[in-house]
């Protein structure tokens, strides 16, 4: 069976810094626009709701290629600082934790468009190794425990490799040709009806 609409993205992000930090069920996303931003805060206008992050050192930033030559300007500077690469206006990704102190920012990663995000229903993380796969689910083992993922056409999957010819195959590309078992891989996904739908599959190692 082949998906609808299957969005197949180019990982062209780079990574600064070491490699980003493990996530779990508990990490949460909020996707909208920078209304406000500092060395070390980022205040982001998710749906109605102002929300902002602290970011420090442990914070990753995922940025176009050609940002690297700001950091290149910073010689000395341990880490990039988050209002070199981010300004008001600009639709971001936010993948965070939250505790007592506030929500800290451990991904920030600017997006084509802020989305609709609903803050009381935020999007959650589950990271581990693909156990199996279909053009309809994909099954992973994390945090102990095999969780099943429905995949439908608004399901976005970042791979390398994927290229523009694949976003343009008219939606006939299934799933299995890029998300594979073995693979470890980080899902965001929505429950509903206790049911978990993922949103986006993004391959961090592919074994293949």
């Amino acid at each position: 069976m082949n998906i609808n609409r299957l969005v197949i993205l180019v990982a062209t992000v780079a990574f600064l810094g070491c490699m980003a930090l493990p996530v779990s069920a508990q990490t949460k996303e909020a996707r909208g626009t920078v209304t406000a931003v500092t060395t070390t805060t980022m205040t982001v206008k998710v749906g109605t709701q102002d929300m902002t992050f602290l970011v420090n050192s442990d914070t990753h930033l995922e940025v176009r290629r050609a940002a690297k030559e700001v950091q290149s300007q910073q010689p000395g500077s341990p880490k990039p600082r988050v209002n070199d690469f981010f300004e008001v206006g600009n639709p971001v990704l936010v993948r965070y934790k939250s505790d007592n102190a506030g929500n800290h920012a451990l991904d920030i990663e600017r997006v084509g468009s802020p989305g609709s995000a609903d803050p009381t229903n935020p999007t959650k993380i589950a990271e581990g190794k693909v156990t199996s796969v279909t053009a309809t689910h994909v099954t992973v083992a994390a945090n102990g425990r095999d969780m099943t993922f429905a995949v439908t056409g608004d399901t976005d999957v970042l791979v390398k490799g994927a290229t523009k010819a694949t976003k343009a195959a008219g939606g006939t590309t299934q799933l299995t040709t890029f998300v594979h078992s073995g693979d470890m891989v980080s899902v965001s996904y929505k429950e509903a009806a206790g049911a978990m739908t993922a949103s986006e599959i993004r391959v961090r190692v592919s074994s293949k």
